[in-house]
Parts: C-alpha cells; sequence; structure tokens
C-alpha cells in the first residue's frame, strides 16, 4: 500500500532554511577555527585565572582589579618563562644526541652480531654500508639543525604564533579586567526579575562548573608532575641519567595531563623515550612505575580532588574530548570537557523547566 505524504511549501522551505542554516554554520565555524581557538583560550584562561585575581582585587588597595590581574599575569609569565628554559635546552640536548649517536648504534649492533658481519663480508657489501651510515650521519646532522626550524614551522609561522600569543594575552586581561562590569549591564538589560535571577543561578553554575574542573585538573598535573621529576631525580642517581632531566620530566608530565584522558599517557610515552636515549633499564623502570601511577591517580587521586565537578560519564568526556581534538587541536581537547560541563548544566536546567512545565 502506497502512502501519500503531503508538505506544503511553507514547511518544505523552511526544512530546508534549517538544513541550509546548519551547514552555513558549521563552514563559517570551521573557517574561523583559529579565530575561535585564541578566543576561547582566552576566556578558558580568564575563567582559570578570575578566583586568584577576586581575591587580590579585594585585598588590594582601592580594590583595583587592573592591579591584581597584573600581579597574577606577572605570576603565570615568570612561572611558564622558567619552565620554557628548564625545558627547552634538555630535550633538545637529547634529541642531538640521539640523532648524532644512531650510526655508532647501528654499528655497535652490526658488530656484535657475527652472523650480519659475516654476511657483509661474504657478499663484499661494507661499500655499501659505509655509505649508509655515511648518509645516516649527514641526515642526522641536518636534522639536528634544522630542529628550531621544524618546531617553528610545524606550529605555524613565527608572526602568526606571536601574534596569537599577543592576542590571547590581551583577550585575557581585558576579559578578566571588564568581565564583571560586562555581566552587571548584561544582568541590568533584563526587565522581569525572577528571569535574571534564574539565569544568574545558571550561569553561576557554570562558572562553578569549569573553575572546579580547572582547579582540580591543575592540582591533579602538578601532582603527576611532581612524581614523574622525583622518580627521573631518583633515577638519575642510580643510573648514568642527567640530573637535568628531572625537571623536564615534570613539566612534561604536567602539560600533558592537562590534556583529559589519555594525556599523561602520552606524556610518560614521551619522558620515557628521552630517558631511553641515555639508560634503557632507567627508561623501562620508569614506565612501569607510571602505569601503576595512572592506576593509583585514577583511582584514588583524581576522584578525590574533583569531586566536586560536573558528573560527567566517560562516554561524554571521550566523545567531548574527541571532537574538541579534531576540531581544534591539543588546545580543543584541553577546554572540552569544562565546554561540557557547561552544556551539562544547560541541557539540566531545560529538562528541569520542561518536567516543571509538564506537572502543571
Amino acid at each position: 500500500m502506497k502512502v501519500k505524504i503531503e508538505i506544503d511549501t511553507r514547511t518544505f522551505v523552511r526544512f530546508w532554511l534549517v538544513v541550509i542554516g546548519f551547514a552555513l554554520a558549521a563552514f563559517l565555524i570551521y573557517s574561523a577555527r583559529t579565530a575561535l581557538i585564541i578566543i576561547g583560550t582566552a576566556f578558558f584562561l580568564a575563567i582559570a585565572l578570575s578566583p586568584p585575581v577576586n581575591r587580590l582585587a579585594k585585598i588590594l588597595p582601592g580594590k583595583s582589579r587592573v592591579l591584581g590581574t597584573a600581579i597574577s599575569y606577572f605570576i603565570v609569565i615568570l612561572i611558564l618563562g622558567t619552565v620554557l628554559f628548564l625545558i627547552v635546552p634538555p630535550i633538545v640536548e637529547q634529541t642531538a644526541k640521539f640523532t648524532q649517536n644512531i650510526p655508532s648504534l647501528i654499528n655497535s649492533a652490526t658488530n656484535q652480531s657475527t652472523g650480519i658481519s659475516d654476511f657483509i663480508r661474504q657478499y663484499h657489501l661494507q661499500p655499501e654500508v659505509d655509505k649508509v651510515f655515511e648518509s645516516i650521519k649527514n641526515y642526522s646532522t641536518h636534522f639536528v639543525s634544522g630542529i628550531g626550524s621544524v618546531i617553528i614551522y610545524g606550529i605555524g609561522s613565527v608572526v602568526s604564533v606571536v601574534t596569537a600569543t599577543i592576542l590571547i594575552i590581551a583577550l585575557t586581561f581585558l576579559m578578566l579586567v571588564e568581565g564583571p562590569a560586562w555581566m552587571e549591564r548584561l544582568w541590568s538589560l533584563y526587565h522581569d526579575k525572577s528571569h535574571m535571577e534564574h539565569h544568574r543561578k545558571v550561569v553561576g553554575k557554570m562558572y562553578k562548573s569549569v573553575t572546579n574542573y580547572v582547579v582540580g585538573q591543575l592540582s591533579v598535573s602538578t601532582i603527576a608532575g611532581l612524581v614523574a621529576g622525583l622518580l627521573v631525580l631518583i633515577l638519575s642517581v642510580i643510573y648514568i641519567i642527567p640530573t637535568n632531566l628531572a625537571i623536564p620530566a615534570a613539566a612534561l608530565i604536567f602539560l600533558f595531563s592537562l590534556i583529559p584522558l589519555f594525556g599523561e599517557t602520552v606524556g610518560s610515552l614521551f619522558v620515557t623515550s628521552i630517558l631511553a636515549i641515555n639508560n634503557v633499564t632507567a627508561a623501562i623502570i620508569f614506565l612501569i612505575f607510571f602505569i601503576i601511577y595512572q592506576q593509583i591517580e585514577a583511582n584514588y587521586i583524581s576522584p578525590k580532588i574533583q569531586s566536586k565537578r560536573n558528573d560527567l560519564t566517560v562516554l561524554t568526556i571521550l566523545i567531548a574530548v574527541t571532537v574538541g581534538i579534531y576540531l581544534f587541536g591539543i588546545i580543543g581537547g584541553i577546554i572540552s570537557i569544562p565546554i561540557a560541563g557547561c552544556i551539562d548544566v544547560l541541557v539540566e536546567d531545560r529538562l528541569s523547566k520542561n518536567k516543571k512545565l509538564s506537572t502543571d
């Protein structure tokens, strides 16, 4: 039996206008993803720095929010500058050491294997092997000399990186200084006081959700970084490992731990590879220990610290992180869970409204 469905012209046009509108909005968001990353990063930093700025503004003379923001900025920039100063040189040094030692490692492995050496001599392959080693040496030298260029051009031109950084710093500063005034202007637009109080309560929940997550995640990442740094320091006493690798290891674990779910695992593998350049046994011990630590963190440390954050399911977190990373890169992965928490607050508010209307 055939069923005939009649759709009037207005409904048909509205449907396609909605589809086109969503497609256009998605295209515009994708086209403006760089600007959105800059604005989103600034907004995320502003929320993260808002609690200390509020506390400083209350105790400073004249309760100056500008001065409180400036002091917070100075402390953050000082910490970041110190971390970069301590982390970059050892990593570059270890990378250079690894690339320069590749030919000797291959040569040592070849000499230790009687079968390979006999095979090379039997078939007169020594000239070809020498050429391969020479090519590896030349490539290693070229790679080491181009490390700086690879890093810079891998994330974009120098001008774009500097411009984005300046924009993020300026936007974050202005958001921190002008944020309360803008919110008061927004609330003053309401004519219905009950609606204003309700929306203010919802925004307060979203703000609390974000700040609780930020503070909690920073605490978890700090503990993980300290554990990694202490472990590398202990291993440097037992094995032949440079002591100055402890601080870069702590900083790397801290930064990667900010990425939910799998960031800490990636960071531990990165640190393990750096340790393996100097001592394979130490690298294996670090990896095994950190796998055990991650289980302790996931079951005890993180739940204890993050008990006040939004109760998002693992599936929700994974979806949010995946969408965030594929749309906006690593930064998107970091800010995806706070955004998901805000969406959860909005959905919960809408569902409670619908439930109230249905009961009425």
